[in-house]
């Protein structure tokens, strides 16, 4: 059972009547702006799709935004969504190509790999004149999921410590340029802008084509080969709280790459700690 890591919505289109198929909307919006997507999703979604919760299925005992769950708890949310291990799941989210790759990740992290992002999408199926429902979805199939948990694929605050001394992983940061700089604000109150020392920006909007579909793959590679990522170190992803990050994690694989780790915490857990060292600028 295998499923492209990126498909198009002529691809969903054809596979979306299959019954070991399952589409989840996966939105989530910054707080900045305002809005809600679990509303969203009920006023029109793709024919079929749940909607994955990232702050649901989540660590709900930590302050920290959407954090890995437990096995347990993913395995109990997943199956709740009427989704199994023999399922092929496909995630999309309402901007385009934006916390969609979180759900993908997560999906990958505990063990299921028959996962797609849906490339463009609720407004690229929009767009494609594809039909749309409204309101709440039925009951959901009895399902059972069964967790298997990766820890090679996530970091945690003292990784990167460690880190910042053994220097072995190439750190990218998702964030826009001018939060990784310290110009701009971060959508969390209370927050600094700026980055952790030695990590490179890599802002994810660069990875798209008007903010909704990932570049080809070549042009993924020159992006990465620019920033001195070639395969030879391995690299960690991180972003303001985990989710762009994981389109960095996404284009890794399109491109061939080593997909390497992600800082599941990011710049929402490094800079709430006042030990942490902390970097202006863009080098």
């Amino acid at each position: 059972m295998t499923v492209p890591a990126l498909v198009s919505v002529e691809w969903l289109a054809r596979e979306l009547a299959k019954p070991d198929l399952r589409v989840l909307d996966a939105s989530f919006y910054l707080p900045t702006e305002q809005k809600n997507a679990a509303e969203l999703y009920e006023l029109e979604h793709i024919p079929g799709a749940r909607f994955f919760d990232i702050n649901d299925i989540a660590d709900v005992e930590t302050d920290l935004p959407h954090m890995l769950p437990t096995p347990g708890r993913f395995a109990r949310k997943v199956s709740a969504l009427g989704i199994g291990n023999d399922h092929r799941v496909v995630v999309y989210d309402q901007k385009g190509v934006f916390s969609a790759p979180r759900a993908w990740w997560t999906f990958a992290h505990f063990g299921h790999t028959a996962v797609a992002v849906l490339d463009g999408g609720l407004p690229a199926w929009r767009q494609s004149g594809h039909p749309l429902e409204i309101g709440p979805p039925a009951a959901a199939a009895p399902a059972h999921f069964v967790s298997r948990h990766y820890a090679t694929q996530v970091r945690g605050l003292g990784d990167m410590l460690h880190n910042l001394e053994s220097g072995e992983e190439l750190v990218l940061d998702a964030r826009p340029a001018g939060r990784f700089a310290g110009t701009d604000p971060e959508p969390r109150p209370g927050l600094s802008s700026g980055h952790i020392p030695g990590s490179i920006s890599l802002p994810a909007s660069d990875f798209l084509l008007e903010g909704r579909t990932m570049l080809p793959p070549v042009s993924l590679r020159a992006l990465f080969a620019a920033a001195g990522v070639d395969g030879s170190r391995p690299v960690v992803t991180s972003c303001g709280s985990g989710v762009s990050a994981c389109i960095l994690t996404l284009a890794l694989h399109l491109a061939g790459l080593p997909e390497g780790a992600v800082y599941d915490g990011s710049w929402a857990e490094w800079a709430s700690h006042p030990e942490t060292p902390k970097a202006v600028g863009i080098d």
